[in-house]
This record gives C-alpha cells, sequence and structure tokens, in this order.
C-alpha cells in the first residue's frame, strides 16, 4: 500500500511511495505526530539521481523487518533536497560540523522539536567498512532516546546553539565591509593559482567538480586585466574537461563529477545546473579567445538540454540518474548507458570504423569489466570520421535502457538554463535556443509565479509544487530573464526581473547589514534560518542576487538597487583570499562592480541591419558583466535607452558606465573596441 508519499509532485519521494517505511512528508504534522507518540524523527534526505541514495533504500529502506523496526521506534520523514533546500542545508551544517563529512543519502536524527541529535550519511544493512548497519543505528538510538532522554537534549540543545553562533558571523558588520577591489580580486586569482592543477586542469585533487563559477571569474578578470595567467587557468581546465570522460563524447552535457584526478571517470549523473553553468562559460570562452572547441561543446551540449531534458510544457527537467539497466546482466549499474567495450562498438561500427572508434575515444578498459568511457584526448585527425562514428554510436545508444529522468522543473536551475540558452542562440545565430530560452521563461512565469508576486520552488507536468521559492529561485531566474533582455530587447523580461528583485530586496535581505538569507522572513521557521554567501554546485543565492541586483540597476540607473548589490559584496572581499574556490560568483560579480559594469544602450529601427550588427557586437563584448538594451530611439520604458537619439538618421550604440556615456557611434568596429 502506497505511503503518505503518494500525492507527492518530487521524483525522489515517489520512489519512496511504496516503500514498507511509513515515511511522511516533511511537515508540521509529522512533528507533531512524534510529540504525540513521543519517539525521535528518523529524516533521510537524498535526490532522485543520487546513486548512493538508490542503494540504500534498495538495500534498507524496501527491507521489511528493518522498516517495521523503523515504523515502531520512529516518525520516518523524506526530503527531497532539491525541493527543500532550506532543510537539507540546516541539517547538513549540522552532520559537517559534527562528522567533518557529508555527502547524500543524509541520514538525521531529530527531537519533535526538530533538534538533531544523531548524524550519518549512508549506513550499510550491515557492518561493513568500519560503518555500523543501520539497524544497529536505529538501535542506538532508540536505546538513547529510552534511557537517556536528558543527554539526548542536552546534546540536541548544544547543536542548535552551535549552529545559530555559525550564522551570526555572517550578518556581524556586513554591510560596514567594502566591496572587493583590485587587490582582493588579484589576491583570489593568486589563491587560484596555488591550488591549480597544472597537468590536468582544474583545482586541487580528486574527486574533479567542475568549477564553473570559478572559470567565469577567471575569464571576466582577464577581460579586465589582460591576465594570461587567469585565460590560461581557464582554458586548460576547460579543454581537460571537454576532452574527458566527465563530458558526454557522443550525446553531449557534463556529468556531475570525475572521480578521479583526470577527469577520466565520471559520476555519471547529468544535472541540469552544471550543464547551463557550463555550457555558458563554454560560450564565454569561445567569446574571448575564438576556441573551437569550446563553440562546439557549447553548442553540443545545448543540444543536449533540448534533446534530453526538455519538458513537454517548454521548461528543463532537472536531472539523469547515473544508473540505468545494463542488459548483460539484468541488473542497474552506474554508467551502464554511456560505457563501451571494443566489441560493442565493432558491432555498431563493423571492423573499420570499431577499430578506428576504439583509437579515437581511448577504449582501452577503464573498469574492470573491459569496458571504458569514451574519451577525446586528441582532435580527430579526420573530423568528418569522427562525426560520422559519433552518430551511429549515438542512434545505437539511444537503443539502451535509458537512465531515468528527475522530471520536476526547479526555479533557479531553469533561471540558469534560460540565461545560457539565451546568450548561446545570440551569439552562435541558433533562434531555436532563444525561442527554447523564452518559452521556459513563459512556463516559469505562468506556473511558478503567484499572484502576489512570489515564486514556488518546483513544479512537476505543468503543476506547481507546495514548497516556497528560496534566495537562488529568485536571484537565477532574475539572472536569465535579464540576459533574456539582452538578447531580444523585449521589456516585460526586465519589468519581471525587476518584480523579483523587489522581493529579495523586501523579504530576503536584512536591512541593517544588507545580508541575505536563503528563505523569506516569512517563511516555515526551521532550527536556524540558513544563510550562506559560498557557491555549493551552483552560485550561492547571495552572491546570485548581488549579480542580478547589480545588472538590474545597470539598466534602469537605481541607486537602491546598486546599493543593495555592493553590500552583498561585502562578504566576498572577506573570502576572496581564504577561499576563492568557493566564492566564485561573488568574484565574477565583483569584476563586474569594478568594470562599471558596461552598459551598452543601442537604439535604432528593429529589423534594420545596421542595428542588428551593432547589437550583436555588443553582445560579443567581453567586458565583464556588461548589460546590453536594444531598441527604438525615443523607448521610454527602459531607462538606459531613454533619451538616446539616432546618430545623423542612423541606428547609434552608446557606451555608458553609471548613466555617464561615452559620445555614441554608428560604427560596429569602434564600438567592439570601446567594449574590449
Amino acid at each position: 500500500m502506497p505511503n503518505r508519499l503518494a500525492d507527492a509532485t518530487s521524483p525522489y519521494l515517489l520512489q519512496h511511495a511504496d516503500n514498507p517505511v511509513d515515511w511522511w512528508p516533511w511537515g508540521p504534522e509529522a512533528f507533531a505526530e512524534a510529540r504525540r507518540r513521543g519517539v525521535p524523527v528518523l529524516l533521510s534526505v537524498g535526490y532522485a539521481a543520487c546513486h548512493w541514495c538508490h542503494v540504500m533504500a534498495h538495500e534498507s529502506f524496501e527491507d521489511d523487518t528493518l522498516a517495521g523496526y523503523a515504523n515502531e521506534h520512529f516518525v520516518a520523514v523524506k526530503v527531497d533536497r532539491e525541493e527543500r533546500p532550506d532543510v537539507d542545508a540546516v541539517y547538513m551544517e549540522a552532520v559537517q560540523a559534527a562528522t567533518g563529512q557529508g555527502g547524500w543519502p543524509m541520514t538525521v536524527f531529530l527531537t519533535p522539536d526538530k533538534e538533531p541529535f544523531y548524524f550519518g550519511t549512508y549506513f550499510p544493512p550491515e557492518p561493513r567498512h568500519g560503518m555500523p548497519g543501520f539497524r544497529q543505528v536505529l538501535e542506538g538510538v532508540t536505546a538513547a532516546w529510552r534511557d537517556r532522554r536528558e543527554e539526548v537534549a542536552e546534546v540536541a540543545g548544544r547543536i542548535r546553539a552551535d549552529l545559530a553562533e555559525r550564522a551570526a558571523v555572517y550578518g556581524a558588520g556586513t554591510g560596514a565591509v567594502p566591496p572587493p577591489g583590485a587587490a582582493d580580486l588579484h589576491q583570489a586569482l593568486t589563491g587560484l593559482a596555488r591550488t591549480f592543477d597544472e597537468k590536468r586542469g582544474g583545482f586541487g585533487g580528486a574527486p574533479k567538480f567542475p568549477p564553473s563559477m570559478a572559470l567565469e571569474f577567471l575569464l571576466r578578470h582577464h577581460a579586465r586585466t589582460g591576465s594570461g595567467a587567469a585565460l590560461e587557468m581557464a582554458g586548460r581546465t576547460l579543454d581537460a574537461m571537454a576532452r574527458g570522460g566527465i563530458y558526454d563524447q557522443l550525446g553531449g552535457g557534463y556529468a556531475r563529477y570525475a572521480v578521479d584526478a583526470d577527469w577520466v571517470v565520471p559520476h555519471f549523473e547529468k544535472m541540469l545546473y552544471d550543464n547551463a553553468l557550463l555550457l555558458r562559460v563554454h560560450l564565454h570562452h569561445w567569446r574571448a579567445t575564438g576556441d573551437a572547441q569550446s563553440r562546439r561543446v557549447a553548442l553540443e551540449t545545448a543540444d543536449f538540454l533540448l534533446r534530453e531534458l526538455r519538458t513537454p510544457e517548454g521548461a528543463f527537467a532537472s536531472a539523469l540518474d547515473a544508473d540505468s539497466l545494463d542488459p548483460a546482466t539484468g541488473r542497474s549499474a552506474e554508467g551502464a548507458y554511456y560505457a563501451w567495450t571494443p566489441e560493442q562498438l565493432t558491432a555498431v561500427l563493423g571492423a573499420e570504423d570499431g577499430a578506428l572508434a576504439v583509437e579515437l575515444f581511448e577504449v582501452t578498459g577503464t573498469f574492470e569489466h573491459g569496458s571504458s568511457v569514451l574519451q577525446l584526448l586528441r582532435d580527430p585527425a579526420d573530423p568528418e570520421a569522427h562525426q560520422r562514428i559519433r552518430t551511429r554510436l549515438l542512434a545505437a545508444r539511444a537503443e539502451r535502457p535509458a537512465p531515468a529522468r528527475d522530471d520536476k522543473v526547479v526555479a533557479a536551475w531553469n533561471g540558469l538554463v534560460i540565461a545560457a540558452l539565451a546568450e548561446t542562440g545570440a551569439l552562435l545565430d541558433r533562434p531555436d535556443l532563444v525561442e527554447a530560452a523564452e518559452r521556459a521563461a513563459d512556463l516559469l512565469i505562468a506556473v511558478h509565479l503567484t499572484a502576489d508576486g512570489r515564486l514556488l520552488r518546483t513544479s512537476r507536468d505543468g503543476r506547481p509544487g507546495p514548497n516556497a521559492g528560496v534566495l537562488e529561485d529568485y536571484a537565477d531566474l532574475a539572472e536569465g530573464l535579464l540576459a533574456l533582455y539582452a538578447v531580444t530587447g523585449e521589456s516585460a523580461w526586465l519589468e519581471l526581473a525587476g518584480g523579483l528583485l523587489d522581493t529579495v530586496l523586501a523579504r530576503f535581505t536584512d536591512p541593517a547589514t544588507g545580508a541575505l538569507y536563503d528563505t523569506a522572513d516569512d517563511a516555515e521557521e526551521l532550527i536556524r534560518r540558513p544563510q550562506d554567501p559560498t557557491d555549493s554546485a551552483t552560485p550561492s543565492g547571495w552572491t546570485a542576487a548581488a549579480g542580478a541586483l547589480l545588472g538590474y540597476a545597470a539598466y534602469t540607473g537605481s541607486e537602491r538597487h546598486r546599493t543593495a548589490a555592493e553590500r552583498a559584496l561585502g562578504i566576498v572581499g572577506a573570502l576572496a583570499g581564504r577561499a576563492p574556490r568557493f566564492i566564485g560568483w561573488g568574484l565574477a560579480v565583483a569584476e563586474a562592480l569594478l568594470d562599471g559594469p558596461r552598459e551598452v544602450a543601442v537604439v535604432g529601427p528593429a529589423g534594420d541591419p545596421a542595428t542588428a550588427a551593432l547589437h550583436r557586437t555588443a553582445l560579443l563584448a567581453t567586458a565583464p558583466g556588461a548589460v546590453v538594451a536594444v531598441g527604438e530611439s525615443g523607448t521610454a520604458d527602459v531607462p538606459l535607452l531613454a533619451g538616446r537619439p539616432l546618430l545623423g538618421g542612423r541606428a547609434a550604440a552608446y557606451v555608458c558606465r553609471h548613466f555617464s556615456c561615452d559620445a555614441p557611434t554608428a560604427d560596429p568596429a569602434e564600438l567592439a573596441e570601446r567594449l574590449g
């Protein structure tokens, strides 16, 4: 019989709807039930594409005996971390503070007052490799709750107080700290250089995650200063990733991370946010250098997004699983969809092309059973043969059992993909990508935006989810809408972005310090209000909001929004030298602030080739965070365009900082030079 998760909009929760564990969704009813029964809460947090979440589910949550014990002694609560990033953030902070590590599935035991007192991640069903078995953990927690309740309460209270102290650190004095200056940004560059992997690209050792936000900072720093070191680190990292197994050499798109330092063996789940961010940074690398490989990867990744993650409603699904059915064994296996043996290549391609594919894609037995993930370590000697082989293998792979798709739509991640597709479509002459970005934006406005201007975090099949949007939803969607405005010139996108940012200022910002919170001031009260300026797999909501506020201020001349951005960036200066890898988006926004950012107003008749040429030149500019407005002369609804006449009856471009503009030009070459 299905449990209480049967009506969820989260695919992750629905995966557990038929477990014998009597799961509750997160909510006051679950904690009231724990209080009524006098038992602790077993909180399990994961996400649909999580490999070890699936493993623990099969080993433990589908076991009738273990489930019976859990149901008797606990109220079991299941949370999709992608639907409730606030719940995940608060308890993950506690897990990391207590154990020194974190990850998913996250397993936390709580009092009925939501206070954590025992933590872990994955537990095997029986003791293994120094880890206790999950049944042992349940029995130990049950005994502690029954026999040492006062000790449990003391531990829970101490953890809660510790989390409150950590929260106070970010707010204290933030508003009085100026945003980073040139010296701070140079110090961040130096810090990144110290951890740069000269041989393999990227930063640090295994496992290696794509450093999308740090790469965007490096490209912007190069654009502002001409730093060859910044450009080299960005270019070598992008090249190494694009040639490695972390990149899907057949279908395009990146896996979540590489388990090794050489980018060879991926953790095979493919996330929307990674691919949106990496698409955009590859595009910006091509824009800065003309690099053919970054152009190819950008287009292949965009095609992957449209082919495999676009939903029927026009938005984008969250992820593809790492696991899929391996027909050879009849069991689900990580990477089964993507790996090849030499024999499989020959069966599809024939002997001659099969042998060429083995050499081209380095099929030498990456895994113990003789299969390999595909790499492209050298440029093909015969590009036509490479494309022919790639096309045939992609078609053959499509006949394999595909990984499951988490088809919920997350507002923040769709904001990231809207920005990436809009810019890629405009710069690489793919109007279908711009149309896809517009359609996704339309869906988010229609389904996620409520009548009172608030965002909902998720939807599925066009049905809105129950959870309120968090800061990153407002900030990343605003960023996407600003990019869409820059490309299309449709002022409605700018207006909608302004509405979202007004909510950020009213509901998410501490007026005394300028610090930002991840949840609104009227959101559900947790044991602390989550707040974190550092990046994870995506830009932090804090620094993403700073970037969108700065961009909106550049379009509108709003001192209120610019001041809010500057105050929010104060924390970036404090972290720039100590942890540049984890504040990359904040550093990228600081580069824009230090450069102005440049404001480009293009005025001219719609459909005029001269207007289009100036508009394209402006979009191709590498000036950090430059904003671009295009419209008819006399346009009044966008302040940056207001009062900008034509130049002798011809289309003209104005380059400004803080609405102080140079003389207009009608020459695209001169405009490019001014924006260089």
